[in-house]
């Protein structure tokens, strides 16, 4: 029993870890995983970017059904809520689908560059099985690394990342 307790304490005085598939019920995610969307038929490598609250999806060509394609102000973005929007999107092996959805809000964007709107659809994402359907907005990101950034709406109530943890151990 000496010998039991003398082990436990020496591994916890280590602070070597174990990763488990799970923590308070929440499953544990690494900064890379393959995601797929389920409305699109494919699958990304997505970078999981806690700094971001909404997810974000690769779409280009992007059309409000039945509204002109030259006025992108905020006044015009707002106007299309509800409206269906027509867009492209291609994942990192290249495979290109096309897909409309509703227009569920217009986002707010703060980066780098100053501020942008964006459009935002609904789309049911899938990891290890697990689906949840979260608001993603619609960005040309076709010359970024990743084509799918996984935001804080989709990880809230149900994941946590793990940063050591990589892509090959699914």
């Amino acid at each position: 029993m000496k010998n039991i307790l003398i082990s436990a304490v020496l591994l916890l005085a280590s602070g070597t870890t174990f990763a488990s598939p799970q923590c308070d019920g929440k499953s544990i995610v690494g900064p890379v995983e393959t995601i797929q969307v389920k409305d699109l038929g494919i699958s990304y490598k997505a970078r999981i970017d806690t700094g971001a609250n909404t997810t974000s999806i690769n779409a280009y060509d992007i059309k409000v059904d039945g509204k002109p394609d030259t006025d992108d102000s905020k006044k015009a973005m707002y106007d299309n809520l509800g409206h269906m929007v027509t867009f492209k999107t291609k994942n990192e092996q290249g495979q290109e689908v096309s897909h409309t959805a509703k227009i569920i809000k217009v986002s707010k964007i703060r980066n780098a560059q100053g501020v942008e709107r964006r459009y935002a659809v609904v789309m049911d994402l899938i990891w290890n099985g697990q689906n949840k359907a979260i608001p993603v907005n619609l960005r040309d990101s076709s010359k970024l690394e990743y084509k799918l950034l996984i935001g804080r709406n989709w990880l809230a109530n149900d994941y946590l990342v793990d940063v050591t943890k990589n892509d090959k151990d699914d």
